[in-house]
């Protein structure tokens, strides 16, 4: 296999996992449609940080320790179920004590009451590295794309480079549609319709991770 037809070949796998809806996309999509640009952006580079350093792992071979060391794989694993199950349970349970209002105390000290790029850097990139299977599908994905007679670490972070292009191609295009949402969403019955749903995604991603094998 050449270079170029590895890298279209991966475009196609990447391309559309990238279009799949799940955590990442509701994550972004929420944190913009309420006013938090700044913080939307900083979870997108969050995310992409994330993916760089899986990517960077596996292409040296670290990240296979994931699935060659149970324990490893369970710790990684059970931080973030904790993590997800707490952000979801939290938003969920925040709309239903009516507190789901733009500026109430509880939103706030989920989201750091700030509109930072520093503040949603944080909170995607623990989502990203705290989701095990990212560092499982790079060490089972990312060299069936690296022909044999190339660098591994050259050609691994170049593949990986095209899949955070992607993601922030795609993720462009999110933070546009939810800007567009944001007079609707400015209604209190919205937000909350909006956390509960976001909520819902979130914590569903932590059980899945839970009930994982």
């Amino acid at each position: 296999m050449t270079i170029a037809a590895s890298l279209w070949s991966f475009v196609l796998v990447v391309g559309l996992l990238t279009l799949t809806p799940g955590l990442d996309t509701a994550l972004i999509l929420r944190t913009c449609a309420v006013g938090r640009r700044h913080r939307a952006w900083g979870v997108v580079l969050g995310i992409q940080t994330g993916t760089l350093l899986w990517g960077a792992l596996s292409s040296l071979g670290v990240t296979a320790l994931l699935t060659a060391s149970q324990l490893a794989y369970q710790v990684v694993r059970w931080a973030g179920v904790c993590y997800l199950l707490w952000m979801g349970g939290r938003m969920l349970l925040d709309t239903f004590r009516g507190r789901g209002a733009p500026d109430s105390a509880a939103q706030a000290a989920l989201f750091d009451g700030q509109d930072t790029v520093a503040g949603g850097w944080r909170q995607g990139a623990l989502t990203n590295l705290l989701n095990p299977k990212m560092g499982v599908f790079y060490v089972a994905v990312l060299p069936q794309f690296i022909p044999p007679h190339v660098p591994h670490l050259g050609m691994g972070l170049l593949l990986t480079s095209v899949h955070i292009g992607l993601g922030l191609a795609w993720s462009s295009l999110l933070i546009a549609f939810a800007g567009v949402l944001r007079g609707w969403l400015a209604r209190p019955g919205a937000r909350r319709a909006l956390d509960r749903v976001t909520g819902t995604v979130i914590a569903a991603f932590g059980i899945r991770l839970a009930l994982g094998d």
